[in-house]
């Protein structure tokens, strides 16, 4: 079970938005009032974890970062990722941020950890967050056009992060801010690469017989 946890937030306070069921009026409606309040003095990581939609695919998305860059997010990229929407009027994503930057470092190449924003303003509104805040470990992609939250049925809460594995099925997701400094957050992760040394140790098994 997923605990709730109270993180202090000193820039961005605006309360949970819904992604997808915003038009782009709505969307940039939401950035201004996120630059408007700034005096909430914390934020509530209540995620929830929802292992109902385990075993589906990746979407077949593709997203960019500001250098121009494409990645090809449908069927997998044949690694373990942690795929995170999130975006910079979103106060329990800006929460999670500097928490999910940490975990990557962590990481390092055992999953992936891939954070999308799905702000309007796309790289306008992405470099500055990422240079304000020193992360350096997450990478700067882009869904401008919120294909990717449609993917997920149109309106999902942001935060939202999925777990893949290898072969880009989904292992679980949480929904909403999450703790992810937390040693509940590791073991949670570490759960992809797990199933695929699994995986590995069926496959030889096999060709064993």
């Amino acid at each position: 079970m997923l605990k709730p946890r109270i993180v202090p937030l000193a820039l961005a306070c605006v309360s949970l938005g819904l992604l997808g069921a915003c038009d782009r009026e709505d969307g940039e409606a939401a950035q201004e009032s996120a630059t408007a309040e700034r005096t909430s003095p914390a934020v509530e990581l209540t995620g929830t974890l929802d292992r109902s939609f385990a075993g589906e695919e990746m979407p077949q998305v593709t997203v960019t970062n500001p250098a121009g860059e494409r990645l090809d997010l449908g069927g997998g990229l044949g690694e373990p990722v942690l795929l995170n929407l999130w975006a910079t009027w979103c106060a329990p994503c800006v929460v999670e941020m500097p928490l999910l930057d940490d975990l990557a470092g962590d990481l390092g190449e055992s999953v992936r950890v891939l954070t999308v924003s799905e702000d309007f303003r796309g790289a306008a509104a992405v470099e500055p967050f990422f240079a304000e805040r020193g992360l350096e470990n997450l990478p700067q992609w882009i869904d401008a056009q919120n294909a990717l939250a449609s993917a997920y049925g149109g309106g999902p809460v942001l935060p939202l992060t999925i777990l893949y594995d290898s072969d880009g099925r989904e292992v679980w997701r949480v929904i909403g801010g999450y703790d992810w400094a937390s040693e509940e957050a590791r073991e949670l992760v570490l759960e992809a690469a797990a199933t695929d040394v699994a995986a590995d140790i069926e496959e030889d098994d096999i060709d064993a017989n």
